[in-house]
């Protein structure tokens, strides 16, 4: 089996843990406004590589990955579920740490086929990052073109199974730079017992140039990149929603 790859970086420090070998996947569904990869949304196109091929590139630097690991990212990574599957399968043969990058946006609880791939997957994954958009459905369907009922069915599922998380949230000034939403964020990820960190990302411009070198028109021309400052307080904002949250589920004998 091969995998569709738009590119590989084999120094990565933003991907999980320690320094790691992330494998970006081609192909999304989703199409969000501040995405600075539109050239990983077409699916079925950039290199065929087979797992073989990319384990045996990463044992080259293996010895320069100090308490990292490999990281599959995109694009979306999920839609190539089986794919990544076969190379988290090969790899912790390997003894790698697996590392999932995704929006979860491919999830589907009712769907027991579709589940039993998550579960096999799951079963060789270390840690997931998962990209949480928009906490309201409507506004994350404005944002990403899709609801976000499958994304927190996602998180939820991982809860349940007990996988590490790692959440990612991107604060974007008059889209998500507001304290409900972000507060309404904190109480959903308060009910996570599984949820080791959280990464709130300010919004950024770096996108702008490659829009313009595709020929794409850039959706959210005009809003200026969030300060760090700003960053700093939408995470307090949503520590202190996990902190109530957890609090209440210790009050009613939910949490320990």
């Amino acid at each position: 089996m091969n995998g569709y790859i738009h590119s590989i970086e084999t120094f990565g420090t933003v991907d999980g843990p320690g320094i790691r070998y992330v494998v970006f996947f081609q192909g999304c569904p989703m199409r969000c406004l501040y995405c600075h990869n539109p050239d990983t949304w077409t699916p079925n196109t950039g290199q065929q590589k087979s797992a073989e091929e990319i384990l045996t590139d990463y044992e080259r630097y293996r010895p320069f990955l100090s308490g990292g690991g490999l990281t599959a990212t995109g694009g979306e990574p999920l839609m190539q579920i089986k794919f990544v599957t076969e190379l988290f399968e090969k790899a912790k043969e390997r003894q790698i740490h697996t590392c999932l990058d995704t929006s979860g946006i491919t999830y589907q609880k009712e769907n027991p086929k579709i589940t039993a791939q998550f579960d096999r997957l799951m079963a060789v994954t270390d840690l997931v990052m998962l990209d949480i958009k928009h906490i309201n459905s409507q506004e994350h369907y404005k944002l990403c073109s899709h609801p976000n009922e499958p994304v927190l069915d996602f998180a939820r599922y991982l809860d349940k199974k007990k996988i590490p998380l790692w959440v990612r949230h991107v604060v974007v000034p008059t889209i998500t730079d507001n304290a409900a939403s972000l507060r309404q964020l904190g109480l959903f990820l308060g009910e996570l017992q599984n949820l080791k960190a959280l990464d709130i990302l300010p919004y950024h411009t770096m996108g702008v140039v490659k829009y313009e070198n595709l020929g794409i028109e850039y959706p959210l021309k005009g809003i200026k990149a969030l300060t760090k400052e700003q960053a700093q307080k939408a995470k307090q904002i949503v520590l202190a929603a996990i902190h109530e949250k957890r609090e209440q589920l210790r009050a009613e004998g939910k949490l320990q």
